[in-house]
């Protein structure tokens, strides 16, 4: 592992290098905030940008809020280490884009006005379900935050030669600091833009890393899988499923509720929701979203070059830097490798670039989830349920840039003893609770006439609560020695680590039971009205009446 380290770190020019692009990173971002936040007049400004993206413009921002540092660092570290197994990250991130394309994209955005909370509430009882709706968006916004965080101390302590957790942890705080600042100033507009900023430095440096990896191996794609199974140590296995989840029962079932919540989630996130909102019209969220999957398509086909090339020609044994990161830091080693090689000139100037490249990328999405949960905070839990609809919009937009700060500092403290984690694995788990909490609610919302605010409440605290209790008491959290967030100790019953295959289901159950349950029906008087304006938009960006 020093071997890998010590030239960044020892080498004044190469450290010179890393620092300028960084702050050059930091500042433009500051500048397209500061520029944004002078066009900040409404509540529709600052949550949905002014409803004032094209199609292109927001395909691009969700490419960028979507492809994060889990996409990026975590899952081609993941295929490095695991081959194969690794892999299912890429293809289920990728897949579940056609459930947010078929089942929600259009629907939502005609049926809501800034917050996944609006849909929800347009039928239903406001104060319980908007509270419900919050809560869910937090938590969800919190665990993909402790990704993104994890994300850049992995990167800086790379960068600067470092392997003291404190300095990781001091990173962590800075980059909190930051997500604060982008929010409280820029709003949907100021994190929009850097979204799209950092969407185009992402793809470019992808492709330039896809593209010398694949000079390497003359373009043979046989023979990059073949040296990758070679080097990596595990033969054959590293090509095939087993290797992370083991083959027998309890990691297939794992290895299926990764891919059931990977699949699902999407369609559930909440910072992905809240960018359909920020078009003018529904057409406009369709073209979004197809000018999203064609971009992220790209990227996750990218991510086998980048996994497989980091397993072919960087160290990912014991003990060497990529495995210590969990996978965090493979791909700017590889951009350092294919650059000319440690203590190059090439692979300085190359690491410089793509660790700034995912640097802004963390703090593009960093960005977004600070938003969606302080948006949701401030629109649902304060306008809604706390003041009950009488706050001015100044008062509302000063709780959110308050709640934007309250956000980042949980989300700071739980990213510290988050850092031995993957990240990709992070990320995994907020769309396992997403898919259990956020996706239920909103497909019974729109397609039983039935469900009312009982069904609702039930659904989201029962997916919600089922996914993080599973969590807890899984080997995620101890009893499975260093690989856990708090070692040595042991309170785990729950053998999977991902908790899909049972929150999912328990989700949907917990609605139906909700639902039938429940006596209140008024609910049923307003789907005909809510199906009419999820398909036309008619009246979609006024609020709810009740």
């Amino acid at each position: 592992m020093n071997a890998l380290l010590v030239p960044l770190a020892t080498e004044p020019g190469n450290r010179t290098l890393t620092i300028s692009l960084f702050t050059a990173v930091v500042a433009v971002t500051l500048y397209i905030t500061w520029w944004a936040s002078r066009q900040n007049k409404t509540a529709a400004d600052y949550y949905a940008g002014g409803r004032s993206f094209s199609g292109a413009q927001n395909g691009l921002a969700i490419s960028g809020d979507y492809m994060s540092a889990a996409s990026f660092l975590g899952i081609s570290g993941s295929i490095a280490l695991y081959g194969y197994d690794g892999f299912l990250y890429s293809i289920g991130f990728l897949v579940a884009w056609l459930v947010a394309l078929l089942l929600v994209a259009e629907l939502l955005r005609n049926s809501g006005r800034f917050t996944m909370a609006d849909q929800l509430a347009f039928r239903m009882k406001q104060r319980p379900v908007r509270t419900a709706a919050a809560t869910s968006t937090i938590v969800v916004s919190i665990f993909y935050l402790l990704a993104q965080m994890v994300g850049a101390g992995s990167l800086v302590g790379l960068l600067l030669g470092v392997k003291s957790d404190g300095v990781k942890a001091a990173v962590i705080v800075l980059v909190g600091a930051l997500m604060i600042v982008y929010v409280t100033i820029g709003g949907m507009k100021g994190t929009t833009w850097v979204q799209i900023v950092k969407a185009v430095l992402l793809m470019a440096g992808t492709v330039l890393i896809t593209f010398l990896v694949l000079v390497k191996f003359h373009f043979n794609l046989s023979d990059l899988l073949g040296t990758a199974a070679e080097k990596s140590g595990k033969g054959e296995a590293f090509l095939q499923p087993g290797l992370l989840y083991g083959k027998d029962l309890t990691g297939q079932i794992d290895f299926l509720s990764l891919g059931l919540a990977l699949v699902l989630g999407t369609a559930g996130l909440p910072h992905i929701l809240i960018r359909f909102y920020t078009v003018p019209d529904s057409r406009s969220a369709r073209r979004s979203v197809q000018w999203a999957i064609g971009l992220i398509g790209a990227f996750y086909l990218m991510t086998l070059a980048l996994g497989f090339g980091a397993a072919a020609l960087l160290d990912t044994g014991k003990g060497s830097a990529v495995e210590v990161s969990k996978g965090n830091v493979a791909s700017p080693l590889l951009a350092e490798s294919v650059g000319g090689g440690a203590g190059s000139t090439g692979g300085a100037i190359l690491l410089a670039l793509i660790a700034a490249v995912a640097f802004a990328t963390i703090l593009a999405v960093v960005a977004g989830l600070t938003l969606t949960s302080a948006s949701s905070f401030a629109h649902d839990l304060y306008a809604n349920v706390i003041a009950k609809q009488k706050p001015t919009e100044q008062q509302e937009l000063r709780v959110a840039r308050f709640a934007a700060i309250g956000i980042g500092a949980v989300s700071i403290a739980l990213a510290i003893p988050a850092q031995k984690l993957n990240i990709a694995f992070l990320v995994a788990l907020a769309f396992a609770v997403a898919a259990s909490a956020n996706l239920p609610a909103l497909l019974y919302n729109l397609f039983w006439k039935r469900f009312n605010t009982a069904g609702a409440t039930w659904s989201i605290y029962g997916g919600l609560i089922s996914a993080v209790v599973l969590v807890i008491f899984s080997p995620v959290v101890s009893g499975n020695g260093d690989k856990s967030m708090i070692t040595g100790a042991d309170f785990q019953w729950f053998p999977l680590s991902n908790p899909g295959i049972v929150s999912i289901p328990l989700g949907f159950l917990f609605g139906v039971l909700g639902t039938y349950l429940g006596k209140d029906r008024t609910s049923e008087a307003r789907y005909n009205e809510l199906s009419v304006r999820a398909m036309t938009g008619a009246g979609a960006e006024g609020p709810a009446k009740h």
